[in-house]
């Protein structure tokens, strides 16, 4: 990848956590600043992601995916970083997963060649869109879903419309009932992969699910759920082989969010005629979080035996720092970080440590009854026991794990990274 125009862009106040008084400078120099979140070098609110945390999550899932035998193609649009996709790709990954066609088109621009694109392909700037970048890049390889034979009739009359040397390449997808996008049944499925196999335009690469939206935590429940989506597809997967409806050399199986992938990894792969590519696309994992996901990694982690029971999980890497501007009554201090900064569709932030400046030499853990309660978009209300020195004062910093990456990355146009003394050693910047 080409990092490059990433690198060499410019930086300077205007970028929300940027210092105040410092001069615009690119990405590359920003590591040799030495800032320092602790000494308060930056302004806060200020999202930080952990480099130590990163690279063990960056390893800990090339070990996952390497022995489960399975590869994976991260979703994109938990960072929207091509710096991160670099990473990724670099310990192993397949390919990058997108979710719209501008997601594509940044992945793209910085040199992504394997892109699956986890929704519907439809619209005439879409679907023209894809056109012109496969026939820019005869390198690229793009899947994109496909559900219904409307959908793949509108593809075809704005395909015919525009020169094409080669045809575009679909995953029918499963859907559940009351669930989001897919093929409810057999039939419908096999019906539509069919339709596709006769296309002019465009070829059956595979099939696709996504289990994660069935996933409650409730890991007997959870395994019954997903291993049963997993059955549907292997029925549909043996009639379109049986029927020699998928094109190319191999056969893709796609499904994985980033709750129980294990179950994805040990009962999607299967045998067919082609050699068959089972690709998870778990993308939340890459800087995890100390919420939601962290719950469900304890399922992950207990239904993939002892090995993975006593080894490090996954880590959070990404968190939230502000400080405490006020405590305007007993038991409340109010922090200055809101909606604009942290993510809250899950849960609000979870506070995990407290420095306090000219007092303590490193960030605190925060006694168990410290809560954020609630949200504005500027302010976050910090609940507490009343216990003395514990208690919160006007000036401490904050630092908030977060409950589901999605939805923080995208309030940040650039991510501080910090080394384990909080120093910043460059920034990650997004393409939301």
């Amino acid at each position: 990848m080409n990092l490059d125009p990433i690198l060499s862009e410019t930086l300077d106040a205007a970028t929300k956590g940027y210092p105040l008084s410092s001069r615009a400078l690119p990405i590359s120099a920003l590591g040799a600043q030495r800032w320092s979140v602790l000494a308060g070098d930056l302004p806060l609110p200020l999202a930080v992601i952990r480099d130590s945390a990163l690279a063990h999550n960056h390893a800990w899932m090339r070990d996952f995916t390497a022995s489960t035998g399975v590869l994976l193609a991260p979703h994109g649009k938990t960072t929207m970083a091509p710096q991160i996709f670099a990473q990724q790709l670099a310990a192993g990954a397949w390919g990058i997963t997108v979710a719209n066609v501008q997601q594509l088109g940044i992945c793209v621009r910085f040199g992504v060649r394997r892109v699956i694109m986890a929704n519907q392909l439809l619209g005439a700037a879409e679907v023209g869109t894809v056109i012109r970048l496969r026939e820019a890049h005869p390198d690229l390889e793009f899947h994109f879903l496909i559900d219904s034979q409307a959908q793949l009739t509108a593809i075809e009359s704005i395909a015919a419309a525009q020169p094409m040397s080669r045809k575009l390449t679909a995953l029918v997808e499963l859907g559940v009932p009351e669930g989001r996008t897919g093929a409810r049944t057999f039939d419908e499925a096999l019906a539509v992969a069919r339709a596709v196999a006769a296309s002019k335009a465009v070829a059956l690469s595979g099939l696709e699910c996504y289990e994660g939206l069935q996933v409650k935590g409730d890991s007997g429940r959870d395994e019954i759920v997903v291993a049963g989506l997993m059955r549907r597809v292997h029925d549909v997967a043996l009639a379109c082989d049986r029927e020699r409806l998928f094109a190319g050399p191999s056969i893709i199986l796609s499904a994985g969010g980033s709750a129980a992938f294990d179950i994805v990894a040990r009962d999607l792969p299967m045998k067919l005629s082609k050699p068959v590519l089972t690709i998870l696309r778990s993308g939340c994992y890459v800087t995890h979080d100390s919420g939601f996901y962290n719950r469900m990694l304890e399922g992950v982690k207990a239904r993939s035996g002892a090995a993975w029971q006593s080894r490090p999980g996954l880590q959070p890497a990404l968190e939230v720092w502000s400080r405490v501007q006020s405590c305007p009554e007993p038991g409340l201090a109010i922090l200055t970080m809101g909606k604009r900064d942290a993510s809250f569709d899950l849960e609000m932030p979870i506070a995990s440590k407290r420095y306090r400046p000219g007092t303590d030499a490193a960030p605190q853990s925060v006694p168990a009854s410290w809560k954020i309660a609630n949200m504005n978009d500027q302010h976050a209300y910090l609940r507490f026991s009343v216990d003395g020195d514990t208690a919160p004062q006007v000036g401490d910093l904050v630092g908030c794990g977060i409950s589901h990456p999605c939805t923080t990355f995208d309030k940040w146009r650039a991510l501080f990274t910090v080394d384990d003394d909080y120093r910043v050693t460059g920034a990650i910047r997004t393409f939301f």
